[in-house]
């Protein structure tokens, strides 16, 4: 697998970690000509790239640190890459442009990979991976707060990122007189909650779980929601992209390397 570095503004290189880099030195062992069919059958945006668009940071899925993208969506996408014996390339865009499908189906990327649950409503307008991670919604307030339940919203102002899930369920359960506050990405979000902008945080479970703060915030409810995240692709066309990615998922899996890379950020 190769790595390359390109910048726009709003354009980012994976640059992968070290398990990726050692795979560079023995990509170009196949013809031009056998790579080109390779990439004309897959319909890759740009031949030998696996373009992916993710919304960042989003924390454990995609997050920067030390300037590289990492995370476990990160991760996954560059095995699944590196299986495919293609570069990896990672915009960021918004969440809202992501999910809605606008994105994808204007051929910004071939992939989009952002804790993006699998929904009846998305799939009118995307095409889907196998499911890759099971989830939960919680709420996220600070220590010592008296909201132990989304009932106690009352009154209260809970911030939610827009277009996601956890947006859709606090609309539907909160009480009516909270106030509901929606922000493009938890980049605003849990700093809304760190300067007292809300009074709480309503998302994914794992995302609020990297917001703790040694104690400083506390998750006081879970809510089981049956939500699985996916890889998405636009609606037409990605036949034979999405039957190659969701080979690379089942190869993850029973290689075990699904498993490591889960470790590596959910093990308690």
């Amino acid at each position: 697998m190769r790595l390359t570095i390109s910048k726009s503004s709003r354009v980012a290189v994976l640059l992968a970690a070290s398990a990726l880099a050692l795979t560079a030195c023995g990509s170009g062992s196949s013809s031009d000509g056998g790579s080109q069919a390779a990439d004309n059958e897959l319909g890759l945006v740009t031949p030998g790239t696996l373009t992916v668009c993710s919304d960042i940071p989003y924390p454990p899925f995609e997050f920067e640190k030390d300037g590289q993208y990492t995370g476990f969506d990160m991760d996954m996408v560059g095995e699944i890459a590196k299986g495919l014996d293609l570069e990896l390339k990672v915009q960021d865009v918004g969440f809202d442009g992501l999910q809605s499908g606008v994105v994808l189906n204007a051929g910004q990327c071939d992939m989009g990979a952002s804790a993006i649950t699998i929904t009846e409503e998305r799939k009118k307008n995307l095409a889907f991976t196998e499911p890759y991670y099971d989830s939960l919604q919680s709420l996220l307030v600070p220590a010592g707060s008296d909201i132990k339940t989304i009932d106690d919203l009352s009154g209260k102002s809970v911030g939610v990122q827009q277009g996601t899930t956890g947006e859709k369920y606090t609309r539907e359960n909160a009480p009516s007189d909270a106030e509901i506050r929606a922000y493009p990405s938890d980049g605003e979000l849990f700093p809304a909650l760190q300067s007292g902008g809300v009074d709480a945080v309503l998302q994914d479970l794992p995302v609020n779980l990297g917001h703790l703060e040694n104690g400083k915030y506390e998750v006081v409810q879970e809510f089981k929601t049956d939500e699985q995240y996916g890889f998405a692709m636009k609606k037409e066309g990605t036949e034979a992209l999405l039957k190659a990615v969701d080979g690379q998922l089942k190869d993850l899996r029973d290689s075990g390397k699904y498993q490591e890379i889960y470790d590596k950020y959910f093990k308690q």
